[in-house]
């Protein structure tokens, strides 16, 4: 299994999975043209997609998602809701590449296994996905506003794991976003924090989680040496050392990197 994120953040999310005879990418929140070249440096045709899969319907998850799909005939998989909630902009997507799945229900795309989880974010319905060939497993959980047992259960098992380690409490509070945006990033249905993030993963290392990245860092409200800090230092707070468990850094308009999913 290949794992490679190409952008993460407020400006725009992608990320290439391959696995199982499939090749998917999650998200797709920059131009056409934009994930193309992405795509290309990391030596994947889009031509060769078999899927774009929508965590939601917000535009730096959609943004390049009908041009994407109209050029290279690839099919969108959403859920009811979501689809509902991007009809004005994903209406050129041709009707036979519409797609849709029911969250928290496998299906199958190929020998790939797609499980789309609900997740709690301010959106119609929004989903992370985890993504096995029976063999690896790997997720994708961003935009959401806390972590519950039921998210802990469903990611256990994954051999890495791209998650939201989206702002810092304190530079959010102290900074110029308007006092009502603030609270929706920090309600439960908002993003998830740095500290946050750090005690999820410590709970995922008790199920087998090795290998994380983190993503969707704001850029007003974080940045990485602190993100980085925050998370390992709630992770040494329970024992989990440096050498316990990889922690990466998503990169916010270039691939991260190729990571290989055992």
């Amino acid at each position: 299994m290949r794992f490679i994120p190409l952008c993460s953040g407020s400006s725009g999310n992608a990320t290439f999975v391959e696995a199982g005879n499939a090749r998917v990418l999650v998200d797709a929140g920059l131009s056409c043209r934009r994930l193309c070249q992405l795509m290309q440096q990391v030596e994947v045709d889009p031509a060769t997609l078999t899927a774009i899969l929508v965590t939601h319907e917000h535009v730096d998850h959609v943004k390049g998602a009908a041009v994407l799909s109209r050029k290279y005939h690839i099919p969108v998989y959403a859920n009811a809701d979501t689809w509902d909630s991007m009809q004005a902009a994903l209406s050129d997507v041709y009707p036979p590449q519409r797609c849709v799945f029911q969250s928290d229900k496998p299906f199958y795309l190929k020998k790939l296994c797609v499980f789309p989880f609900t997740t709690p974010h301010d959106a119609a319905h929004s989903v992370g996905f985890t993504l096995s060939d029976g063999v690896s497993k790997c997720g994708v959980c961003t935009d959401l506003g806390h972590v519950d047992q039921r998210i802990i259960e469903i990611l256990s098992d994954c051999g890495l794991v791209l998650i939201e380690a989206n702002h810092d409490v304190d530079m959010l509070m102290a900074g110029p976003y308007p006092y009502n945006l603030k609270q929706r990033i920090l309600s439960g249905r908002g993003h998830l924090c740095n500290e946050d993030c750090g005690k999820a993963l410590a709970q995922l290392y008790g199920r087998g989680l090795r290998h994380a990245i983190l993503g969707h860092l704001s850029a007003e409200n974080n940045f990485p040496p602190l993100a980085i800090a925050t998370v390992r230092g709630v992770l040494k707070d329970n024992g989990i050392s440096e050498t316990d468990m990889t922690i990466a850094l998503a990169e916010r308009d270039k691939p991260t990197g190729v990571f290989e999913v055992a």
